[in-house]
């Protein structure tokens, strides 16, 4: 007998198994790494809820991913930009075993995936990205297989089109006093100088540990960094995740190699008010763009092989 407020022991351990492939096809629905976990989390808190009174579920894989959608929809929806699941003409038959098309969605940027219709973006991730049947695409998405069919043509075929256009979006840019206290974090950090990385804290600083843990106060996020002071695989840089200002956090073994993951910060009156760290769902920076404020020059995607 579960406890109230504890998840199952089977559902506990699926819902860890499947964020990162939740997290791959909410990154690509909402065009952004960071945005894609908001929803994945939204997702998995509304799964919880649900469990308490629900039935006993048949696939449980595909009503997760089921809520994931929904979940994405209500966050585009928020965000004024598609506005529904809308099915495609039938009469537009695609191959669903595509292997050229299978590749070229695994290779597409984020921005790529936002430029495609809903229907279209959802069918393309499902099946070409994740791996997923028609069959069962349709039942998680509860839409026909002649209408995802449609969209996998109709989607692959605009994938093809955006592939050979040059990405003409302007470079991110931090103001002179957003870079110095980016920098000045950075730089204490990578020195192991905690006691003064504490002093830029404001007092009712917020630390979310992603997929981890959140501490709230200068008391609490004070243990955060005596973890980080008792481990040596980490390495600080200024740079940008999607245009966020954020830390990328690269193995310093191996300094060319792509970000391992990556921190937001919050600043409020020149303190720290909100710290964000992926160290333990390293599965987000899978997909992101991520920018070195020291060589700024070019748009580079930290995507796994």
């Amino acid at each position: 007998m579960n406890s109230p407020g504890e998840i199952p022991e089977p559902f506990d351990r699926l819902f860890g198994e499947l964020r990162p492939k939740l997290h791959r096809y909410c990154a690509r629905m909402t065009g952004s790494v960071v945005d894609g976990e908001d929803v994945v989390q939204e997702a998995l808190a509304k799964a919880f809820e649900a469990l308490a009174g629900t039935a006993p579920i048949a696939n449980p894989e595909g009503w997760l991913f089921r809520i994931a959608h929904n979940a994405a929809l209500d966050f585009l929806r928020r965000r004024a930009r598609e506005k529904t699941f809308s099915e495609e003409e039938p009469d537009m038959i695609a191959d669903p075993a595509n292997s050229i098309a299978d590749r070229q969605a695994a290779a597409a940027g984020l921005h790529s995936f936002m430029r495609l219709p809903v229907a279209q973006r959802s069918s393309v991730i499902m099946m070409d990205v994740l791996g997923y049947s028609l069959r069962e695409i349709s039942t998680m998405l509860d839409t026909s297989i002649p209408a995802i069919k449609a969209a996998l043509h109709r989607g692959r075929g605009r994938l093809r089109e955006l592939a050979d256009e040059q990405d003409d979006r302007p470079v991110p840019r931090l103001s002179a006093s957003e870079r110095l206290l980016l920098d000045a974090y950075v730089d204490r950090f990578n020195a192991r100088d905690f006691d003064a990385v504490r002093d830029m804290l404001a007092d009712e600083v917020r630390l979310e540990l992603v997929a981890r843990a959140r501490l709230n106060g200068r008391k609490e996020v004070a243990t955060y960094f005596g973890n980080y002071s008792r481990v040596r695989d980490w390495h600080f840089q200024s740079g940008f995740v999607e245009d966020r200002p954020a830390i990328l956090v690269r193995d310093p073994n191996d300094p060319t190699a792509a970000p391992a993951y990556f921190i937001l910060l919050g600043w409020q009156g020149g303190k720290l008010a909100a710290i964000r760290d992926f160290r333990h769902a390293r599965y987000v920076a899978d997909g992101a763009e991520t920018f070195v404020l020291e060589t700024i020059a070019r748009r580079v995607t930290n995507r796994k092989a």
